[in-house]
């Protein structure tokens, strides 16, 4: 503050230090490199500080208090292009033809998370009875324990069938988990990452993104490929729509083909 404001004779209870002076001391941030999210965070500080200087009577009010936050801008959570969700699922079905318990395993891992967008602990907390393969659906539940149904592709169904055989071989019967370990406990959450990374060491796009990177590939190309986006919110399990928006700007590529396709001066 007292490099913005060129002199260190101020106090915090001074009439300089008012909301205007707050705000241009945040458009002094940005000029200087500092991006929105960081520039958020000090004023967040610079509140809780007037709070606690208002509270004791140190200021008569808290300037600080209707000054408004940047808005962040919203960046596209990472994503396996569709070569590299290509190339992890082909080598993880070449492993999965070992027909080893974590081969078989880690194929079913990939597909749910891919082929219905579940989350890291929607697929943790899975049971195999949750899925209903006659009609193609699993039963997840989602954040705030809110129930929803999302279909399973056939290659789910296909590389759960194949691990089904392994899975018995090491299940505890007092646990019904889709997805079990050498003891036949369920797999813990900290393993499914670990072996969703390993899958994707062969891409080299997909190498250093976390599981979720999945579920936003599965979103992505969704929309890529035309889906309805409250269709596809639907299918992630997402309250509000404005969360779902994040994945739209992914398709400005596609509207382009599609308007030099169809439009008649589209050239």
């Amino acid at each position: 503050m007292t490099e913005y404001l060129g002199h260190g004779d101020w106090r915090w209870a001074d009439k300089e230090v008012d909301r205007l002076a707050l705000r241009g001391f945040m458009g002094w941030l940005g000029r200087r490199g500092l991006s929105r999210r960081t520039v958020g965070r000090k004023l967040s500080a610079t509140r809780s500080f007037f709070r606690f200087l208002h509270g004791e009577d140190r200021i008569a009010s808290n300037p600080a208090g209707a000054v408004r936050a940047p808005k962040t801008a919203k960046t596209l959570p990472g994503h396996l292009t569709r070569g590299d969700a290509s190339d992890v699922f082909t080598e993880a079905e070449k492993r999965a033809e070992q027909n080893t318990l974590a081969a078989a395993r880690d194929l079913v891992i990939l597909e749910l998370l891919y082929g219905s967008g579940l989350r890291l602990s929607e697929l943790y907390a899975l049971d195999l009875d949750a899925i209903d393969r006659g009609s193609k659906l699993v039963r997840v539940m989602g954040k705030g324990r809110k129930e929803r149904i999302v279909p399973v592709s056939e290659a789910s169904l296909a590389a759960i069938a194949h691990y089904e055989p392994r899975r018995a071989e090491v299940r505890n019967r007092a646990d019904d988990a889709l997805l079990v370990n050498a003891r036949g406990g369920r797999l813990s959450r900290r393993s499914i990452q670990a072996a969703v990374r390993a899958c994707f060491e062969v891409a080299a796009g997909a190498r250093g993104l976390s599981p979720h990177a999945l579920r936003h590939s599965f979103a992505t190309h969704l929309l890529e490929a035309g889906a309805d986006l409250l269709a596809v919110k639907e299918l992630l399990g997402h309250v509000s729509l404005s969360t779902t928006q994040i994945y739209t700007h992914t398709t400005k590529d596609r509207l382009r083909r599609v308007y030099k396709d169809a439009h008649p001066r589209g050239e």
